[in-house]
């Protein structure tokens, strides 16, 4: 029988005052063995998050309200002074944040940041310090580690950034450490690397860890024993292969039940309000039915044909030295039909998201051809650029980000209606939105809303009505789904292909992610640095790829047990 390093018993979390407070996790209890991977797994705002700040003694003290107890060893977290905490942190409990960018200094170096942490908690001195963090970042397996050492955060890529905050939590060999979803912004080779290095580190360190995803089968591949929480409750509490084989509880069902997979292709993927109905049944795509599709399809002429695409970006490197040329795009050509959905994969800079701003011609190309209609999109004048616009949309992958926090959601659907002359009247517009709102699973409630009242889902739905709104033709999803939950990106997947249907939409669907493209796309089109890899139905790429690099993606996939 194993020790017990963390023992938590009905831990509440509230934030507010007053009559105003609201509790996030209730009554929560379970514990950690010495030398065990605890996955913790549920959507955003079930609590798992604020668990962990809770156990890292990070959440704030003015609004934060923490009953319980958190037994850490032989001490209870909640009764420790933040002067007793700050000795404790970092050195026996470490913790990996989900977005490096935000957790690193961006205006100190890579290897500074790791080497003041031993020096604040070891009491290392800045030469010893400088060859520990060397040593950490080989462990770590970053690329060449005296150079990224001397490296600001931008200048390396997000794996890398990741590796670092790696490092920097496991410098004081902690004896807990807790990875709030350490990979999931990250491509699925990375993210394979990520999770198979934390898995080696707790082996050879012996470090008991808690990692916090909302990805099922990710946490599969690293955890031994899994808790799954819902709305601030601990749902089920279970080994792996239980959790995953015989849940017990209907959202641990829906939650597996909502991945698409690469085995089969289903018509609706199935969401947890789909599955409290009975009468439910997911049904398969016919191999019948998608020879069907692709007659209608491919028997017509493109609605949008890219050739010889070639985007290049200059760099000075020195005063006196030649500029160097960066091909982000390099001689790609495809073509894409009406009704069609292209699915565009590859790893973070090969070159996608770049395609995609080209043909928005929001970052013009250097060379080749862009038709939409057989019209050249380059030699369009302003005018007629403005009204391309109209039948080219974009869904971005941060919704928050893209919408104006000082606008109400009614105001941001009804922008684009006045910038492209649509509905007679004020009224008339506000009506529009309202029939908007409510197609995509709104009510008019949110018309009078603002962004931060709204959840992830709710803002990337607004997103998809704020582009439906001006009836564009082609539609570009770029990275659309990544950041949502399992269950809401089940929704809102389910909801773009609804709209497809209904609004004869023709979508480009860019993402890492491909066991969604694979969901999504009729056809398949794989990038790597700049260039098309490999091309074709999606579903027989999936089946044989042909390519190493297409076959390396599909491995990288978490598959779960």
């Amino acid at each position: 029988m194993k020790n017990r390093i963390l023992n938590i018993q009905n831990l509440s979390v509230s934030f507010g005052k007053g009559k105003k407070r609201t509790e996030v996790v209730h009554e929560l209890s379970f514990s950690l063995s010495e030398n065990e991977i605890l996955g913790i797994v549920g959507e955003s705002g079930s609590g798992k998050s604020v668990t962990s700040l809770a156990i890292a003694g990070l959440l704030p003290k003015k609004t934060a309200l923490v009953e319980g107890a958190i037994q850490f060893e032989e001490k209870d977290l909640t009764k420790l002074s933040p002067k007793e905490f700050n000795k404790l942190r970092g050195k026996e409990i470490a913790m990996i944040f989900q977005e490096p960018m935000s957790a690193l200094n961006p205006s100190l170096k890579c290897g500074y940041q790791v080497s003041e942490t031993l020096q604040h908690q070891l009491g290392l001195s800045n030469s010893e310090s400088k060859k520990e963090t060397i040593k950490l970042f080989e462990r770590v397996k970053l690329p060449n580690p005296r150079e990224i050492y001397n490296r600001y955060p931008h200048q390396i890529s997000g794996g890398q950034m990741q590796r670092v905050m790696i490092a920097m939590a496991i410098a004081c060999k902690p004896k807990l450490l807790i990875a709030d979803e350490p990979s999931t912004a990250l491509d699925v080779t990375v993210q394979k690397e990520i999770v198979q290095l934390l898995k080696d580190l707790q082996k050879q360190t012996g470090m008991s860890m808690i990692f916090i995803s909302h990805d099922l089968s990710l946490v599969s591949e690293i955890a031994d024993r899994v808790l799954v929480m819902y709305k601030g409750d601990l749902v089920e509490d279970g080994s792996v292969y239980q959790v995953f084989k015989t849940p017990r509880h209907s959202y641990t069902k829906a939650l597996l039940a909502a991945r698409p997979v690469l085995s089969k292709r289903l018509k609706r993927l199935p969401t947890i309000a789909s599955l409290a109905d009975k009468s439910f049944k997911p049904r398969e795509v016919s191999p019948q039915e998608r020879a069907l599709r692709h007659k209608e399809l491919y028997t017509q002429a493109p609605l949008l044909e890219v050739k010889n695409i070639k985007k290049e970006f200059y760099n000075q490197a020195g005063l006196f030295q030649p500029k160097k040329v960066t091909k982000a795009v390099n001689d790609v050509s495809f073509s894409v039909f009406e009704g069609e959905t292209l699915g565009l994969v590859g790893e973070s800079g090969c070159g996608k998201s770049t395609l995609g701003r080209a043909i928005l011609l929001l970052d013009k190309a250097t060379s080749g051809s862009i038709k939409y209609r057989g019209k050249e999109l380059n030699q369009l004048d302003a005018d007629e650029i403005r009204r391309m616009r109209k039948e080219i949309q974009l869904i971005f992958q941060d919704p928050f980000a893209s919408l104006n926090p000082r606008l109400t959601i009614g105001q941001a659907l009804m922008e684009p209606m006045k910038v492209h002359k649509i509905g007679v009247s004020k009224k008339d517009r506000e009506d529009r939105v309202n029939d908007l709102l409510d197609r995509v699973g709104l009510d008019n409630s949110y018309f009078n809303r603002y962004p931060h009242e709204l959840s992830g889902g709710q803002r990337q739905r607004v997103g998809i009505a704020r582009t439906i709104a001006v009836s564009p033709k082609l539609v570009i999803c770029d990275e659309s789904v990544s950041a949502l939950d399992i269950s809401v990106q089940a929704q809102v997947l389910n909801l773009l292909n609804e709209l497809k249907e209904d609004f004869g939409f023709t979508y480009i669907f860019i993402s890492h992610d491909l066991a969604v493209v694979k969901y999504m796309s009729d056809q398949l089109l794989v990038m790597n640095a700049g260039k098309i890899e490999e091309m074709g139905d999606a579903d027989e790429i999936y089946a044989s790829p042909r390519k190493e690099y297409t076959k390396k993606l599909i491995d990288a996939i978490p598959k779960g047990i």
